[in-house]
C-alpha cells in the first residue's frame, strides 16, 4: 500500500466512523495534519468494573503500517493487568507479526495487516471485560486481579473510573 493510498484509507475510515459510530469508542486525529497519531475515547464496557469510565488513549501508527502494528497507550490512568504502569497496551494483535519467540502466542493471534482501528478497539474493549492474567504487562494488577478481584483490585479500578469521568473532556 502506498503512503498516499494509506492516507486516503485513514481519512475515509474517519469519515465513516464519524457517520456510523461503533459502540464503545470514538476516534479522531490528535492533529489534523498528522494521520499517524490518533486519539481514541473508550467507554468502559457495561457489566464490568470499568463501566462508566471514559478512557483516553493514543494510537501511533508506524510509517510502514499496515505491515506493522500501531502502538497504543492509555493517557487516562487505568489499572489493568494488560496495561503497563506507563499506559502501554499489551495485547496479542498489537504485537509484531510472526512467531512469538516465547511460544505463548500463535502467529494468527498477533498483528496481521487486515486489522483495522475498529478491530483493535474491539479487542481492547474485550480486554477490559476479560483481562489476561497469564500474560500481564502490569504484574501487580494481575496479582490483585487473581487474588483480590472484589477488594483491592476493584477499589483501584473504581478510582480510575471516577478520575476518567472527571478528566474525560479536558
Amino acid at each position: 500500500m502506498t503512503r498516499s493510498s494509506w492516507h486516503l484509507e485513514r481519512k475515509m475510515f474517519l469519515v465513516k466512523l464519524n457517520k456510523n459510530p461503533v459502540e464503545g469508542f470514538s476516534a479522531g486525529l490528535i492533529e489534523d495534519s498528522d494521520l499517524y497519531r490518533w486519539e481514541v475515547l473508550i467507554i468502559g464496557p457495561p457489566d464490568t468494573l470499568y463501566e462508566g469510565g471514559v478512557f483516553k488513549a493514543h494510537l501511533t501508527f508506524p510509517k510502514d503500517y499496515p505491515l506493522r502494528p500501531p502502538k497504543m497507550k492509555f493517557i487516562t490512568d487505568i489499572w489493568h493487568p494488560n496495561v503497563d504502569k506507563n499506559g502501554d497496551v499489551c495485547i496479542s494483535i498489537l504485537h509484531e507479526p510472526g512467531e512469538d519467540k516465547y511460544g505463548y502466542e500463535k502467529p494468527e493471534e498477533r498483528w496481521l495487516p487486515i486489522h483495522t482501528v475498529e478491530t483493535i478497539m474491539i479487542s481492547v474493549i474485550s480486554m477490559l471485560a476479560d483481562p489476561n492474567g497469564d500474560s500481564p504487562a502490569n504484574v501487580d494488577a494481575a496479582k490483585e486481579w487473581r487474588e483480590d478481584r472484589h477488594g483491592a483490585f476493584k477499589r483501584k479500578v473504581a478510582r480510575c473510573v471516577r478520575k476518567s469521568q472527571e478528566t474525560a473532556f479536558e
